[in-house]
């Protein structure tokens, strides 16, 4: 079976209630009087979550506390069905903390409280040189921006040099821009590091939304054009993505909407997850781009990251998936 190693940070997510909180969340008074309910919630985690359900074999790298909350996150992984062997459990430490605010258009707002959270230290742990050398199991290794701006410099040269000795033995590595402003120095610094992760990416998931913020006013060939590797694909801020790879390109549309959007935490993630879902499964770019936006389409239809089980698309049967080569 395929498998995909997700790198990143899970932390513990406060949102506004509407109206209460339900049985088995705390909740407390935000500013205003406000209600909140408690999760958790990270990007890369998200998108593992959505590949465990697509059948896809995950597991989640990232580093926790020894706390009640990290035991808690544990165990949700684990009924989600995502591995969690290659989590690094730390003495004293906690996961990082943000809260949600979302305005009428169910568009969302963060507030991080993460400095000293566990998974800041994971390219830095005696632990790190097995973790790493471990990606050279996986068939993908999947990571985004957020991932990277957690890191020191060191911790992320150490990082891609991992992931180009493991692409040497086959495994592909993709990366997804998820860019926010706040988690990096500067931007200079982001565009330098994102230069680094395209140049060594098999695949790039990008949008508008990510890229404009680092590189303003250029069109979208432009942006497209800053970005080597062979596979590409771009989300549009209307529900467009602009597909390139080896052999040729594509415009994919979305299908219209016909239930009315709740909440877009997590559009990009689920999109991510059902796109490698789709490519590991053997389905070519653009019907990997239909099912990353079908999928992404039902996400925002529901509050919260992750949608009910229940409310997941039925399964599909794709061709076999391609034998895995090293790259050359």
């Amino acid at each position: 079976m395929a498998s995909v190693a997700c790198i990143g940070e899970c932390m513990v997510e406060l949102r506004q209630a509407q109206g209460g909180h339900s049985a088995g969340q705390s909740g407390g008074q935000g500013q205003g009087g406000g209600l909140y309910s408690r999760g958790f919630g990270g990007d890369t985690l998200n998108t593992a979550v959505y590949l465990a359900r697509l059948e896809v074999k995950v597991d989640y790298l990232t580093a926790l506390g020894d706390d009640a909350l990290s035991d808690e996150m544990i165990a949700a992984w684990t009924a989600e069905g995502v591995g969690t062997r290659r989590v690094v459990r730390l003495p004293g430490k906690l996961p990082g903390l943000y809260m949600i605010q979302l305005d009428a258009k169910g568009e969302r707002q963060f507030f991080h409280w993460r400095d000293s959270a566990a998974a800041r230290l994971l390219m830095n742990l005696p632990e790190t040189d097995e973790l790493l050398n471990s990606l050279m199991s996986y068939d993908i290794t999947y990571l985004s921006a957020i991932t990277l701006s957690i890191y020191d410099a060191a911790g992320r040269e150490r990082l891609f040099a991992a992931i180009k000795r493991a692409r040497l033995l086959g495994t592909r590595f993709v990366f997804d821009t998820n860019f926010r402003a706040r988690g990096w120095p500067d931007r200079d610094v982001a565009r330098e590091v994102f230069a680094a992760a395209f140049a060594a990416a098999d695949i790039v998931l990008t949008s508008t939304e990510d890229l404009l913020a680092l590189y303003p006013g250029e069109s979208p060939e432009q942006l497209m054009a800053r970005i080597p590797t062979p596979e590409l694909v771009f989300r549009l801020a209307e529900p467009v993505s602009l597909l390139r790879f080896p052999g040729g390109t594509s415009e994919v549309h979305a299908e219209p909407m016909t239930r009315p959007v709740a909440d877009t935490t997590a559009a990009g993630d689920s999109f991510a997850a059902a796109y490698i879902a789709a490519r590991l499964a053997g389905s070519d770019p653009v019907e990997a781009a239909q099912a990353g936006h079908r999928l992404a389409s039902l996400v925002i239809c529901y509050p919260g990251a992750i949608i009910p089980g229940y409310a997941m698309p039925p399964k599909k049967r794709h061709r076999p998936a391609p034998t895995r080569q090293a790259t050359k």
